[in-house]
């Protein structure tokens, strides 16, 4: 064989097998709702310290809205469901690693998560609000009114950039869990939360000392977040959303946590 020969077969096998290993990593990629059926649970995320998505009940329960969406979405995919608790800072690098085969945790669908995950069809429509101290409410109605405050926000969170995006002023303050937050606002080490709207709402029902502030600054959309290349798992989870929409789940669960259709 010449060398000029000896060259062309070793490129055509080099292109075989990396053609092959593309295919065999889609292959892969691709097969996530099947092993989710094989092994007959699906790990879903959830921080469980965020009232009343997720959060541990008086009997050492967690329970929750979105706990138990994620129970009804595990019933309509066939699965067993297996809620991890996950601080709000790692959950998405959880899915990442793939920990996690799903996040049902408030997050917020915008086009620089979509770049990096999929989201099913939104299950919730909200926005972000201001819980302050129910004695000092009167002091902020719109983002203007953030300036020079200090304002706790969950690190990482999409409230935290929008801070930083629409009142650069505003002193922020960074928090891990949210419990921490809460009782830095009740003893004024903050003068403000920025929180998803329906969690304020409940938080100052339970502590009447607390209320929401103005109105929402914006419109956000919630999704379950899944890793990018599952097509299939994205579509069997929409088709479950749909199911539990039609069949009224969706709506008895948001009235049962929020005395109000908060889906759509």
């Amino acid at each position: 064989m010449t060398i000029s020969a000896l060259r062309r077969t070793l490129l055509v096998g080099t292109l075989g097998l990396a053609l092959g290993a593309g295919l065999l990593g889609q292959a892969v990629a691709g097969e996530q709702l099947g092993n989710i059926k094989k092994a007959g649970e699906i790990k879903i995320g959830l921080e469980g310290t965020y009232p009343p998505f997720s959060f541990v009940d008086e009997s050492g329960k967690l329970t929750g809205f979105e706990v138990e969406l994620s129970e009804a979405l595990a019933k309509e995919l066939g699965v067993k469901v297996k809620l991890q608790a996950t601080p709000w800072d790692g959950i998405l690098a959880a899915l990442e690693s793939k920990r996690l085969d799903a996040v049902v945790n408030q997050v917020t669908i915008s086009e620089e998560r979509k770049k990096k995950y999929d989201f099913s069809k939104p299950y919730t429509i909200s926005g972000i609000q201001a819980l302050v101290l129910k004695k000092n409410a009167g002091e902020i109605k719109t983002a203007a009114d953030l300036a020079g405050k200090k304002v706790g926000v969950g690190l990482g969170t999409n409230y935290e950039q929008w801070l930083k995006d629409n009142q650069p002023k505003a002193i922020i303050k960074t928090y891990n869990d949210d419990p921490t937050k809460f009782q830095d606002l009740r003893i004024g080490r903050i003068d403000a939360i920025l929180i998803d709207r329906l969690a304020a709402l409940e938080y100052a029902k339970k502590a009447p000392d607390t209320a929401a502030a103005g109105d929402a600054f914006s419109r956000q959309e919630s999704g379950i977040a899944l890793r990018k290349g599952e097509p299939e798992l994205l579509e069997a989870v929409n088709t479950a959303l749909d199911k539990l929409r039609a069949d009224g789940t969706l709506k008895k669960l948001s009235e049962k946590y929020f005395n109000a259709d908060v889906t759509q």
